[in-house]
């Protein structure tokens, strides 16, 4: 969209097209809110912001500093990180209009706002996902998509049907290195691909707390219940909360194998589509933690293979480089957050021509979702991808907790010939939530 659009011309525009209407935001001006703007009026678009802890903060600051949208509310289970958050928001602006909110589902409620930037922890992501779709949001989702992978079917499907934007956080795919490596393995460079090794961090997070394991009082201004939401009953103890403590946590996280994992895994399947759409056999083992409350996945080594005669290695950083590797009859390519390297050196100076296959020109994940927020397509990481990449750490966990081989199949989304582990696609919630 090249000019800006008040909401006069977006009723009349969209009142001709009813059908197209239900799929595309509104959008308002900073002085429909009731809020004195730091900036002249201007069309933007309205965001909320659910989880502003290390993650959820940074997102935030990321829109915050991008002209065409406007945060107007943040959302916490902890009021101290509320009044950070707002904090900063208003700041950015020069006024109070951020509203704050201890329960997220106060803030879809909300008319005024189109989109929402989602951070909470990983057991939180398949409910407030599929309530931002029905309450009519597009969203910015850190991944992975949940625990298991029916919480990511059901926010893929809820996403789609609803024909919602959705941009999971794999900013990889922003960077032009990924995009460049993910080009060369597409385009053919490296010859045929017989290999992919994929390396992800995992086992240097170790817990932070050391305490007493016992039940603790709730500290003032932190809302427990809402912070465990659909986990198990537990009472509170700061061991469950800390950072990086939840992460290694089975009842708020699969663990690194899928939270830090699906990053490269994601480039794996970006630039080797087979891996996440073809079906495999996938052999994991594990060793898994027992610090304190900690006991999801620490280290693992995980072989997916394909009846093409591809082969994934996917495994964590005491065993291979972090990173993705291509490996073809024809070179290599590797690719992490720390650069690229390739043989023969060459690949790294290829430069595409325009019949080739070009993966992004996204440079600013957050920016790609406001841009597509208004032209209705598809950002970089969509939701597709999103589903892929967490699913492929899903299954190798369930592997390794079963220590068995298992057949996988993306097209059934199910293991063939293991009701046991098919059983495992799906977690229970508690505390009276569902999907």
């Amino acid at each position: 969209m090249t000019k800006a659009m008040n909401r006069r011309r977006f009723i009349q525009r969209t009142a001709s097209a009813a059908a197209a209407a239900a799929s595309v935001p509104l959008i308002v001006r900073s002085s429909a809110l009731g809020l004195e703007a730091a900036t002249p009026p201007s069309d933007k678009i309205t965001i909320g912001c659910i989880g502003v802890g290390g993650m959820g903060t940074n997102n935030m600051q990321a829109f915050l500093g991008l002209e065409d949208c406007r945060v107007v509310a943040v959302c916490d289970a902890y009021e101290d990180r509320q009044a950070k958050a707002k904090g900063l928001v208003d700041a950015q602006y020069g006024d109070k209009g951020c509203k704050t909110y201890g329960d997220f589902r106060e803030l879809l409620a909300r008319k005024d706002i189109d989109a929402v930037m989602i951070a909470a922890q990983d057991h939180w992501h398949a409910l407030i996902a599929t309530a931002a779709v029905k309450a009519g949001k597009d969203m910015y989702c850190e991944k992975p998509l949940g625990v298991c992978v029916d919480e990511g079917k059901r926010i893929r499907d809820a996403v789609r049907k609803a024909k919602r934007v959705f941009q999971t956080g794999t900013w990889q795919r922003s960077q032009r290195k990924f995009q460049h490596a993910c080009e060369l393995a597409r385009n053919g460079y490296l010859g045929k691909i017989h290999t992919v090794e994929v390396a992800a961090e995992g086992p240097r997070y170790r817990p932070a707390y050391k305490g007493t394991l016992d039940p603790q009082p709730v500290p003032a201004g932190f809302d427990w219940n809402m912070w465990r939401g659909p986990a198990a009953d537990k009472p509170y103890n700061p061991g469950r909360v800390a950072w990086p403590d939840w992460y290694l946590i089975w009842d708020y996280c699969a663990g690194f194998i899928a939270n830090w994992g699906v990053h490269h895994l994601d480039i794996a399947n970006w630039g080797c589509p087979q891996v996440g759409s073809e079906p495999c056999s996938v052999e994991c083992k594990a060793t898994y933690r027992n610090e304190g409350f900690t006991d999801n996945v620490d280290s693992w080594d995980a072989t997916f293979e394909y009846a093409s005669g591809l082969k994934m290695h996917f495994t964590d950083e005491k065993t291979l480089k972090l990173g993705c590797k291509f490996i073809g009859d024809k070179g290599w390519v590797y690719v992490d957050r720390s650069g690229t390297d390739a043989e023969p050196k060459s690949l790294l100076q290829v430069r595409l021509t325009p019949e080739e296959v070009h993966l992004s020109n996204s440079d600013n994940h957050q920016a790609d979702f406001l841009k597509c927020v208004r032209n209705r397509k598809d950002p970089v990481s969509n939701v597709d991808a999103a589903y892929h990449a967490s699913t492929l750490g899903l299954v190798a966990d369930i592997s390794a907790r079963l220590k068995q081989k298992l057949n996988w199949d993306p097209k059934k989304e199910q293991f063939t010939g293991s009701d046991e582990a098919n059983k495992m696609l799906t977690r229970p919630m508690n505390n009276g939530w569902s999907l």
